[in-house]
């Protein structure tokens, strides 16, 4: 609909514009290129050239707010008024070096509108990055472009199935990181995984990566991390886009977008629809047919709408419904021991939101919010050859959440925000005997302070209570301590705290193709026992069962990150972090028992204390105007203290290490433990980006490294040596180039991801080289 009456709009409106001249400048008068400015809520955008100047034409009048932003300089911003026929002048001048507690940015930084909490200014590390520069990789989802970050990795869950894909960050993996959505939690998981592929890049404007213990901030999931997808939001004249990828795989990609303001610019509607399909891949093809990735049809509509009811006061909404369908086909074994396994599955989620946004006179700011969403998984398995179900799932869950949030600065260097609020939880599934729903309440407190010129703080204390758990305080705090104008010193520490899921505590589930069954621990003595009343038990650890049974404790965690940032030049910056995250009440899968059928029965414990230390440093370099370089490196090691413990003392398996090629057995030792699976030493990342003005073009090259990774433990004794299975180090190669046309309406994108055509059967979500070619066409008036 957007697409047929934009142009109306655009030309009732043709009459009322103006512009915009301007200059940026450094502190001694010298010219600044390659800034980026920025008028919103338009997102307007234009890039300085030699002399520093900058220059926007024909936008609708009135009131806009202009952000600039360049490397190695404070961000500036103000307010300028366009008025109907004239060509307004500004000159900006720059200040070097960052005086606030710094985020670190991929390309810009932008205020949130529908969040008091500035994601941004959080005391744990921060990464953002911006719709330019997901644009520029020609990512489709939300998986693709995370795993080109540093620090970040995107791994499967083998024993989970083959949907079971979810992010690893810092060391920890998908179950202790939060996903929301402008600000708001989804669920909807597999094995405690959050498949990033059901998120579609084409509405995002940003995603901040927050690492670390993120409790205070968001609540107990969030106890290694955040990751927050921010929509678009916000219209000062009607445009629309529409956009088609087709290559590799079979792969369709294409979106539809609009936006416009209406009542005379009060409000502002952003609309959506992106469709997504893929025949999936097999990285195994020597020991099965079909795929290992599942082919999939998606479908996405979101929308955002605001409106200023008075000068102080704004309603805004946003909703958004996607459906996944897929199905594959899994064939194992050979001649009369063939079997065809059909892998089916339908997923639907649901996103809405509502929100009061009122400022009063004494300066207080207030944002109330309600929040809903219900993810839906229809799940099944069926052995094609005898017809039989070899395992059936389906399931919703909900979740209820109110907030209300203020905001308050009482002196010029403070900024308090604080909130408080509850969540309901629901979960409908046959597999899962949950005695009533489950809730929980929550309150925090923050405190941004600019102690002096040098040293900036952000501090903030948040309690949970859960109705099964009780309550819990966390804690953070974050320093800046501004050493030189060019050298800065950061600091940060928060707690975590995360308790087990319904999965962990209710589920029982069957894995059909590995053969082996998981019991919640609520559930496990019950379960167990009607299993050996029906003949279905070969061995029960009765001594585990009377130790696990319904005693599944929350888990916490303790974060640390330090580092520097320097900046010797307005071209180059530099940035060395160093984490180190403790975690007590670590739960892990244990086997319990073994029946007559069924190979092996697991339920859930608590490991004692874990721990996940390293290094991260990156680079970013700009050789001259339109060229940047980055380049990132992690260096981590994640290890588990019972198990250290348990070789250090010789205990049981863990005291001997045998060869599997030679069969002999060796004493062990601590320099054998080579620590987690699916967690690699080394990982670095490179990027080069160029944009090419005369010809309005632009190109890049990332190139992705990920050091071998434990996959197995082969010769039985507990814990990854040197004789068990890994997945190798590897280098993946992606790249693309874009140019635009027609004043820039039209754009061309050719995308090359995998280059080098790498696979390997132990990574069965990393497909082959993927060629696609895109069109994207921008209805506005120039």
């Amino acid at each position: 609909m957007l697409l047929s009456i934009s142009p109306n709009l655009i030309q009732a409106q043709s009459g009322i514009r103006g512009g915009l001249n301007g200059g940026v400048s450094d502190a001694d008068g010298r010219p600044i290129a390659g800034a980026i400015i920025q008028l919103e809520p338009d997102l307007h955008q234009a890039q300085t050239d030699d002399k520093g100047n900058f220059q926007f034409k024909n936008i609708i009048v009135g009131d806009y707010t202009l952000k600039t932003n360049n490397l190695g300089y404070q961000p500036y911003n103000t307010k300028v008024h366009i008025r109907v026929g004239q060509q307004a002048t500004l000159s900006i001048q720059l200040k070097p070096n960052e005086t606030s507690l710094e985020a670190v940015v991929v390309q810009e930084k932008v205020a949130a509108v529908d969040h008091l909490l500035d994601i941004q200014r959080s005391a744990m590390p921060v990464t953002v990055i911006s719709r330019e520069a997901i644009a520029q990789m020609g990512s489709r989802r939300l998986d693709e472009v995370l795993k080109e970050q540093t620090g970040i990795a995107v791994v499967n869950d083998i024993g989970g199935g083959a949907r079971a894909v979810g992010v690893q960050m810092q060391g920890f993996g998908s179950d202790y990181v939060m996903i929301l959505i402008d600000g708001q939690p989804m669920v909807g998981r597999n094995s405690g995984n959050f498949d990033l592929s059901r998120i579609s890049v084409s509405n995002i404007e940003r995603i901040e990566i927050i690492k670390g213990a993120s409790s205070c901030l968001f609540g107990s999931e969030a106890l290694g991390g955040a990751i927050n997808v921010v929509t678009r939001h916000g219209a000062i004249q009607p445009q629309a886009l529409a956009s088609l990828r087709y290559g590799s795989l079979n792969i369709v990609d294409a979106t539809l977008e609009g936006e416009t303001p209406f009542h005379h610019q009060r409000g502002s509607v952003n609309l959506s629809a992106n469709y997504y399909r893929t025949d999936g891949f097999n990285t195994d093809p020597r020991f099965m047919n079909g795929t290992t990735a599942p082919p999939y049809d998606d479908y996405t509509v979101q929308g955002r709408a605001r409106y200023r009811l008075t000068e102080t006061s704004t309603i805004g909404t946003s909703a958004r419904y996607a459906l996944r369908k897929s199905y594959m086909e899994q064939i194992f074994g050979s001649g009369d021991s063939r079997n065809t396994a059909g892998d089916s599955q339908d997923i639907t989620d649901v996103n809405v939101s509502l929100t009061y946004d009122k400022t009063f006179s004494s300066g207080l700011r207030s944002i109330s919010r309600y929040y809903l969403t219900r993810y839906i998984s229809d799940m099944s398995i069926l052995w094609q050859q005898s017809g039989t179900q070899a395992s059936a799932e389906k399931f919703a869950q909900t979740l209820h959440r109110f907030e209300q949030q203020f905001a308050y600065s009482p002196v010029r260097n403070l900024k308090l925000t604080g909130g408080l609020g509850g969540s309901v939880e629901q979960m409908d599934n046959r597999d899962f005997n949950v005695p009533g729903g489950l809730w929980s309440g929550f309150g925090y407190l923050q405190g941004d302070w600019r102690i002096n010129e040098r040293v900036d703080a952000v501090g903030g204390l948040r309690y949970d209570h859960h109705n099964s758990f009780g309550g819990r305080l966390n804690p953070s705090l974050g320093l800046n301590y501004h050493i030189l104008p060019t050298l800065t010193f950061k600091m940060a520490l928060g707690s975590g705290f995360k308790t087990p899921d319904y999965r962990q505590r209710y589920q029982v589930f069957m894995n059909p193709v590995a053969n082996y069954l998981v019991i919640g621990a609520e559930l496990l003595r019950e379960t167990l026992e009607d299993m050996k009343d029906a003949g279905q038990i070969s061995e029960i650890r009765e001594y585990l069962v009377n130790q696990l049974d319904q005693n599944l404790q929350a888990e916490k965690s303790l974060s640390f990150n330090g580092g520097f940032d320097f900046t010797p030049s307005q071209n180059l910056k530099i940035n060395v972090n160093a984490f180190y995250h403790n975690l007590y009440n670590q739960i892990n899968s244990i086997r319990v028992a073994t029946g007559i059928s069924i190979r092996d029965i697991y339920t859930y414990e608590n490991l004692p204390e874990s721990f996940n230390t390293g290094l991260e440093g990156s680079v970013a370099y700009s050789p001259f105007t339109n060229m940047d370089i980055t380049l990132g490196y992690q260096y981590l090691v994640t290890k588990d203290r019972g198990v250290m413990d348990s070789i250090r003392n010789g205990t049981g398996a863990y005291a001997s290490i045998r060869d599997n090629a030679t069969g002999l057995f060796r004493e062990s030792k601590l320099s054998d433990y080579f620590g987690l699976e699916n967690r690699s030493r080394h990982m670095a990342n490179l990027r080069v980006a160029y944009r090419y003005t005369p010809w309005d073009m632009t190109a890049n090259v990332r190139v992705s490294y990920r050091g071998k990774y434990g996959f197995v433990d082969r010769n039985n004794n507990r814990f990854l040596d040197r004789y068990d299975t890994f997945v190798n180090g590897h280098f993946l190669v992606n790249a693309g180039v874009e140019k635009k046309l027609m004043k820039q309406h039209l754009s061309v994108q050719l995308t090359a991801d995998n280059m080098m055509d790498y696979t390997d059967r132990l990574m069965p979500g990393q497909p082959g080289r993927v060629l696609l070619l895109g069109l994207t066409y921008r209805f506005y008036k120039n």
